[in-house]
This record gives structure tokens, sequence and C-alpha cells, in this order.
């Protein structure tokens, strides 16, 4: 270990949801097995955030067991995915989901309290998000903020629609918007942030268990190591002083949460911060 290396970009990788659903060719076991398998090529441990109205059967529990078997973190992502910023949804409705899933995945050995907000939303009202974060505080949960975020999702939705109809549909292209979008997101929330906290923080990635992640995320990983990116376990990351922190603007990544309450960046942060909206003529354009 060089004990004079420079700081650099630090990057981990997180996972929300968890699908058990067969994706183009693949069977779940299949593309759930290249994820994990692309991150033991790299010695890289994820913190996993289990939807839990997912994981409520064998398949289910097949998937939380091949994540806590090969020592990835597994924490909570509620129970049914519900946007706490809709007015019908309210704090009790948030301990109930809270509770729901923490009752499946608190056996686990590699269970940690981490919460993270569907949506990345926390309620629209001062209240509502005073009253959600004491609930979180009362139950020993850690908000799991995302630094980093993106539309990996909607990449994957699209090309999951492109194999259905094509099962021998060339994917490289995807592959190439996939990995540009992420690093040009994840250059952009780096940049706010040093401006933010004059230091290079260990950022935490918001990714999706999916078939994206499964086809490309060892190019991913080697693409943020070819560009001078350390990458870490994310529970390593969640050290980070940074995660200290509880932003005033409630929701999107910690980041743009903290650059709002600077007021220093209103005409650079965007709303949605990410979004389908931003990527789909750019994907139209290229016919993908």
């Amino acid at each position: 270990m060089n004990l004079f290396e420079p700081p650099r970009p630090t990057i981990s990788f997180t996972f929300d949801d968890g699908s058990t659903s067969n994706k183009g060719s693949y069977k779940f076991e299949e593309w759930n097995n290249l994820i994990l398998n692309h991150l033991d090529d790299e010695n890289i441990k994820a913190v996993f955030f289990i939807k839990g109205n997912g994981v409520v059967n064998k398949k289910g529990k097949y998937l939380l067991d091949s994540w806590n078997e090969r020592g990835h973190k597994i924490a909570n992502h509620t129970f049914s995915h519900p946007n706490f910023n809709r007015k019908n949804i309210s704090a009790l409705d948030f301990k109930k989901e809270l509770l729901k899933t923490d009752s499946l995945i608190n056996g686990y050995s590699n269970f940690k309290k981490l919460f993270r907000f569907p949506y990345l939303k926390e309620g629209t009202s001062k209240v509502k998000i005073d009253s959600i974060r004491h609930i979180l505080n009362d139950c020993g949960y850690k908000n799991g903020y995302v630094t980093i975020d993106a539309s990996d999702w909607y990449i994957d939705s699209r090309l999951n629609k492109r194999l259905k109809e094509n099962p021998k549909a060339d994917i490289e292209t995807f592959k190439q918007f996939y990995l540009e979008h992420i690093f040009e997101r994840s250059s952009y929330y780096e940049t706010l942030s040093y401006k933010l906290n004059n230091r290079h923080i260990s950022h935490t990635l918001l990714l999706h268990h999916n078939l994206a992640a499964a086809l490309f995320l060892d190019d991913l990983i080697d693409m943020f190591k070819k560009k001078g990116w350390k990458v870490i376990s994310a529970d390593k990351a969640f050290n980070d002083p940074i995660f200290s922190n509880i932003p005033n603007y409630a929701g999107e990544s910690l980041i743009w949460a903290l650059a709002k309450d600077s007021k220093k960046y209103e005409n650079e942060l965007r709303y949605p911060a990410e979004d389908s909206r931003y990527e789909k003529s750019k994907m139209d354009k290229l016919g993908l």
C-alpha cells in the first residue's frame, strides 16, 4: 500500500429493490449470479437495499441468501416501495413499511440498519419529514444516502424491451450508453461534492438490481478504475463523515440536498435530479 497515495475520487456500489424475474434469455438465478460474480471478482462488497414484497417467497429467500452468503450487507428499502412525497402516504405508513421489511431481513448475518427511501423521496412537509426522521432514529436506523444518482433503471427498461423484441439483439451500444451515462453523472456529483466539501468523499452510487447491472457491472468497475477512481466496499464508504449530515432539504442525492441547502447552486440544480426525461431523446437518437 502506498502511504503517500494522493487523494482521488472514490466510489462504492449500492443496489436497490431486488427482482426475481427472468430477464431476456437469462433465468433469475443466472443474472443475479452474474452481478455477484462481478463483485466477487473485484473483491467488492455492496449494500443491497431490499424491497420487502419481492422477497416473501422461495425465490426471494434465495435472493437474500445469495447476497448475504457472499458477504454483502442487507438493508431496508420499504415493503411496497411507496413515494413518501405523496400526500396520502403518512409517517405512520412509513413506520409500517419500515418494520414490515425489517421483520423479513433482520435475521440475516449481514443485516445492517440502513434505510433508503424509494425514489429518494422523503416527504414534502416539515412535519412529515421530521416525523419520519424521528421514526428512523427511534428504530435504530440511519439513512442509507445516495451521493451519486443516475437513471440506470431507465436504460435497463429499454434494454429489456429490446431483448424481448429480439433476444439476439446487439447490446454493445446499450453498454456504451450505460457506462457513459453513469460516469457523466458520477463526475457531476463528484465535482459538486468537491465544491461543497473541499475534498474527495467516499461516494455511494445507486444502481438497481437488474439485467443491465448483470451484463455491464464488470465493465463499469473497470471503467472507474481506468479513469483513476478508487473503488471500495459500500460498508466502508458509509463511514465517511459526509453521511453524518442531515440536510434541511429532504430528498434526492445527499450531495444534491446539501447543495440545495447552500443556496449557491440554484442555477444548476435541476429537479427531479435524475429522470428518464433527460435520457429519452439521447437514447431515441441512438436507436436504443
